[in-house]
Parts: structure tokens; sequence; C-alpha cells
């Protein structure tokens, strides 16, 4: 590295991990990404992974790491516990853990927990994501979708969390496709287009009639059965039926909201802009990366401030 770093920035999810170095003058100077996330690391040391990240871009010995996600959990590096909601964005950097019996100062940053017993719920890493995106959209109340395995719908006013809901889309979308009938009306499909028909179509009947979304996906395997529907079709409307759910549950926990953002990148991120524009909603669009990104900095320049 030519120029001198700031710190290290972290990403660290269940399967996957991102590190960024960055420069004093808030410039990326390098990246990292690998497929070694929680799950990895548990097993094969998270500072063994974090120190062959750093080695790989020649970081110094005494550059200062900040880490979101996954290594916080209880299963991770170190526990980093939670910050409850409502929750100021601002109070996650003065609530960050610093990893004992290390070589340099690495500090991994809370969650976020919902703690109502009618409605508990978690978040780990959006949390940060929410702490970066504050600074690209100004005050007001939005309702904030991050799409994901977990889909988190965040009631954000200004730049507190009021609450949020966790929505299993992704994961219920693996599971129903891959183990139970619908896995011969989807087997070997492309991946989904954001301006499908059938996708779109569904969306909006289960937006509309969210009781009905066991029989809507009941009937992607009868179509096919009945009707020759292709696995594309298929997959696109068990996609947009879950999708379709997904935000008649978000839109059912808020009553206003000056406007909706939606914090996501990638394909996945395509089909929610799809589904909600669709719907007639007018989105504000943050990137899930430079959201992060700008989310770790905010902390950084709180712990260590130049």
């Amino acid at each position: 590295m030519t120029r001198r770093g700031y710190y290290a920035a972290v990403d660290w999810g269940t399967s996957s991990f991102r590190l960024w170095i960055i420069g004093e003058d808030g410039s990326v100077l390098a990246e990292r990404r690998s497929g070694e996330g929680m799950t990895t690391a548990a097993k094969t040391g998270f500072h063994a992974v974090l120190d062959s990240h750093l080695s790989a871009v020649d970081a110094p010995p005494h550059l200062p790491v900040v880490i979101c996600g996954m290594a916080g959990a209880r299963q991770g590096w170190k526990e980093a516990g939670y910050v409850d909601a409502p929750a100021a964005l601002a109070a996650i950097a003065g609530k960050a853990i610093a990893v004992p019996d290390v070589d340099r100062d690495i500090r991994i940053l809370p969650g976020l927990a919902q703690r109502d017993g009618r409605c508990p719920d978690v978040m780990r890493g959006e949390e940060t994501q929410l702490l970066g995106a504050t600074g690209m959209l100004g005050r007001g109340r939005y309702l904030v979708c991050m799409p994901g395995t977990h889909s988190k719908w965040v009631r954000l006013c200004d730049e507190t969390v009021e609450g949020f809901s966790t929505f299993m889309t992704g994961e219920l979308f693996e599971v129903i496709s891959r183990h139970t009938i619908l896995s011969h009306a989807v087997a070997d499909a492309e991946a989904i287009e954001a301006d499908d028909s059938a996708f779109l179509y569904a969306v909006a009947r289960a937006k509309d009639s969210p009781a009905l979304a066991t029989n809507m996906i009941f009937a992607v395997r009868a179509g096919q059965l009945l009707h020759g529907v292709s696995a594309a079709e298929a997959k696109a409307r068990l996609s947009g039926t879950l999708i379709g759910l997904e935000i008649a549950g978000a839109l059912a926990s808020v009553e206003s909201v000056d406007g909706i953002c939606l914090v996501g990148s990638g394909r996945l991120g395509a089909l929610y802009r799809a589904a909600l524009e669709s719907q007639g909603f007018a989105l504000q669009l943050v990137d899930a990366d430079e959201a992060v990104r700008a989310g770790l900095s905010a902390a950084a320049q709180t712990i260590w401030p130049v």
C-alpha cells in the first residue's frame, strides 16, 4: 500500500467475508472478499482468517480493524451483544467491544435487539448498513427495506431505529424450492429477471391477498401439472409470492412514512426494486456495499478520531 491506511473495515457474514483498507482521505486502498464467513472462521480461527487477508494487502501491523456482522455473534469471535431498540444509531460505535489477546486494536460492533416479548427480533450487520444509509437519506421518517436471506424492514425516524421486523423470505424460498413438492416444479430454472411478468403478477396478488399465500404456493405446482407452466415461470411465481407476502407484512407494521428506502445490491436488490416499484412505491435507493462501508467509516471515526 503506497498511501497510509486509517483502518481496516470488515463486514463478516455467516457465509461471506469482506474487507476494505480505508485511507486517511476515506478512499478504498485495497479490498478482499471470500466465502470465509462465520461458519468457516469458527472452525479455522477468526484471527487466522483476518490476518491472512490483512497480510495479502500488506496492511501495517498497527492498523486498527472495525468489524460488523456475525463475528460478534454468540457463535462468533467474541460476542458483542446488542443495543436495544428504540436506539440511536450513533450509539452503536460506543458499544463496540475490543477483541482481547490480539496484536492490534480490533473492535466488533454490536447488533440491535427488539426485546418486546410479543415480537422479539434481532439484527447483526444490518445496523451498520443503516448507520451508513442515514447519512445518504437525511432527516425524516422512513421504512427501510434491506433484502437478504432474512430480510429486514426497519422503522427509522431521523437517525433512530424505532423498531424492525425480520422476514425469512430468502430462507423459505430456498427450503420450498429444494425440499418440498415444488422442487420438481422449479428444477434447473434460470435466474429470475426483475421485469418477469409472472414474478410481478405474483407480487401483486400476494401483497393484496396475503391470506392466500400458501394456496398460491401450491398453485405453482398445479399450474405446471395442468397448464404446462415452465420451470422458469414457476420459480418466478414462487419468488414473487414470497416477496409480495413480505411486503404485505412490512406495510402492516407502519401507519405513515415520508418515504421507503431500499438498501440493496445485485440481482436480489433488483428484484425488490421491481416488486416495490410495480406496486407504485417511489423509492430512495442506497447501494448495500456503500452503506456498510459508510457505516463502518462512521463507527471508526468515532472510535479512533483523527
